[in-house]
C-alpha cells in the first residue's frame, strides 16, 4: 500500500508542475513580453520616413510599450495567483 501511495503521490507533483508550466497566462505573457521587446526596439529605431507615413505618431514604439506592460500584467498576475491544481478524492478505505 505504501509502494502505490508513493506512486500516486509522484503523479500529483508530476500534475502540479504540468498544470503550472502550461498556464495559459504564462505563454501570453511571455509572448507578449518578446513581441513587445521586438516591436519597441523598432519604434526606437524608426526612421523620420516611417514617422512621416504614420502622421508622426511613433506607433510601433506606443505598440511595444502597450504590449510590454500587457505581458507584465500576465506574469504579475501569474506570480500574485499561481494555478492551484485540484485534489483527487482519496478513496474511502
Amino acid at each position: 500500500m505504501s509502494e502505490l501511495h508513493k506512486e500516486v503521490s509522484a503523479l500529483e507533483a508530476k500534475s502540479a508542475t504540468a498544470a503550472r508550466l502550461f498556464d495559459i497566462r504564462r505563454i501570453i505573457g511571455g509572448l507578449f513580453v518578446v513581441y513587445g521587446i521586438i516591436v519597441t526596439i523598432a519604434g526606437i529605431m524608426a526612421s523620420d520616413a516611417d514617422l512621416k507615413k504614420a502622421q508622426g505618431i511613433n506607433i510601433n514604439l506606443w505598440t511595444g510599450l502597450a504590449m510590454l506592460a500587457l505581458g507584465l500584467f500576465f506574469l504579475i498576475w501569474l506570480k500574485l495567483r499561481p494555478v492551484v491544481p485540484p485534489t483527487p478524492p482519496t478513496p474511502a478505505e
